[in-house]
């Protein structure tokens, strides 16, 4: 059992809750036993447990590569206000990308509950891809995957460069929607077409002006009270069941 927080491993898993580590390795952490057995029933291959003393491993979890560790050494890793005893190393994975007929484009949401809410409803509303841009939250940081709820094992998350994604689409024969609150129509005025992407944009400044140009529609979501505005999430999700629904 490990007890020392100046254990070489100890060291190691700590840096993962860097993005620049997390990237040199091509490993990452996931915390909590839904998320672990969630990984693992997605075939996600997991390089080791990491287990607080007294703390109950899943059957389904045995033969895999674990440590014991402290109490002390576990709360030190951990990312959660209630560690749960339970964490794993996982091995990023080079998502396949699933061009079907609804997918999602992210230019530069920042906030990591956010991000992992839009993948985890992107997954619910049956779209087969997200396609991440730059200045995009990393999809593997921590609050992330937690908010994700384990979708970001089921669903395709890609980063990619939007411009020429976009491009890809429009030669596939998929409609562009970005969301913008000026120029645009109520989008229930709009109908989908079988192909449709979807652009969501960063939570201050929306989005960027060279993916709007592109789109081939600007919607918005009417707002009946006095707020300003919807939460990027929720928007999300609103517009995503809609246009699966049409």
């Amino acid at each position: 059992m490990i007890t020392s927080l100046q254990n070489e491993k100890v060291k190691s898993w700590k840096k993962l809750h860097q993005k620049k580590e997390r990237e040199r390795l091509g490993t990452f952490l996931v915390e909590g036993f839904h998320l672990v057995e969630e990984a693992y029933k997605s075939d996600w291959e997991i390089v080791e447990l990491i287990v607080e003393h007294d703390t109950n491993v899943p059957s389904t979890l045995e033969g895999i590569p674990r440590t014991v560790v402290s109490e002390q050494v576990f709360k030190h890793i951990s990312k959660t206000e209630s560690p749960q005893g339970i964490a794993a190393v996982l091995n990023m994975k080079s998502s396949e990308v699933e061009i079907g007929n609804h997918v999602l484009l992210i230019d530069a949401i920042q906030n990591p509950g956010n991000l992992g809410t839009i993948i985890r409803t992107a997954d619910a509303a049956g779209f087969d891809t997200v396609f991440l841009g730059k200045g995009t939250v990393d999809p593997y940081n921590d609050k992330v995957v937690r908010a994700t709820q384990g979708s970001i094992f089921h669903i395709s998350v890609v980063s990619t460069h939007l411009q020429d994604q976009i491009r890809e689409l429009k030669d596939r024969g998929f409609d562009i929607w970005a969301t913008a609150l000026t120029n645009s129509q109520v989008y229930h005025d709009v109908k989908p077409s079988e192909r449709t992407a979807l652009i969501l944009g960063n939570e201050a400044h929306g989005v960027a002006r060279e993916y709007l140009r592109q789109a081939d529609a600007i919607v918005k979501i009417p707002i009946y009270g006095e707020a300003e505005s919807l939460n990027v999430s929720i928007a999300a999700g609103i517009l995503m069941y809609y246009i699966k629904q049409r």
